[in-house]
């Protein structure tokens, strides 16, 4: 039996796919709404899971009430979890080892994140350099997760239909971002669920998949 052939680029989502850093984002919310005599729920902060920041920034201000705008509470909310990842890089289970196979069997990895790209820099440097062929923030796309503008750009940059490509996701908005875009969507739900649909596939798990399982369960 012929192997089963690999997809020609993988496509990772970071908060909460790559790294668990939601709850540093959580902490920092919780933090500016003490600071600011504002309110806020575990509710509203799932909400915001997988959101573009500026969406976030004003979510935040509406829904905590509080005088700063979406900006300046992006802002702040960035000082809060940079600070919190260069200290730790909380890796999800099994994410690094499935990242440093895929690069060993040569297919192209993509970051497709929301973040932006302060946030990012501190984990990026505790990979080895190139692990990424490119690197898609929240503050290069005009439209975030869950329009497809994020994969697109990403599929794109690498010289491929994003329908040849799959993507990793942990959120309903970032699977509906990657799906929009044509990608089959591996599916590792974490913080919030995520719905069935086509182009979706779901594990548990990425804790001792290599490359080959990945393009078996993305066929099957």
């Amino acid at each position: 039996m012929a192997p089963t052939p690999f997809p020609a680029a993988v496509l990772w989502d970071m908060d909460g796919t790559l790294v668990d850093t939601e709850p540093y984002w959580i902490e920092t919310e919780y933090a500016m709404a003490e600071k600011y005599g504002g309110t806020w729920s575990h509710e509203h902060a799932m909400n915001l899971v997988g959101s573009a920041l500026l969406d976030s920034g004003d979510y935040i201000r509406v829904h905590m009430g509080i005088d700063r705008t979406p900006q300046q509470i992006v802002d702040e909310l960035l000082d809060g979890v940079v600070v919190r990842v260069e200290d730790e890089v909380p890796w999800r289970p099994g994410a690094r080892e499935l990242l440093e196979d895929l690069v060993a069997e040569g297919v192209p990895c993509a970051l497709v994140t929301m973040s932006w790209q302060r946030f990012v820099d501190p984990i990026l440097r505790r990979l080895p350099e190139g692990t990424f062929a490119t690197i898609v923030t929240g503050d290069r796309v005009e439209f975030g997760k869950p329009h497809p503008e994020p994969y697109l750009t990403a599929a794109a940059e690498l010289g491929l239909r994003a329908e040849d490509c799959v993507a990793i996701e942990d959120s309903n908005t970032g699977a509906k971002s990657a799906v929009a875009a044509g990608c089959t969507t591996l599916c590792v739900p974490h913080h919030v669920p995520i719905l069935e649909g086509e182009g979706r596939v779901f594990v548990e798990t990425l804790a001792g998949l290599d490359t080959a399982d990945l393009a078996r369960l993305v066929r099957a």
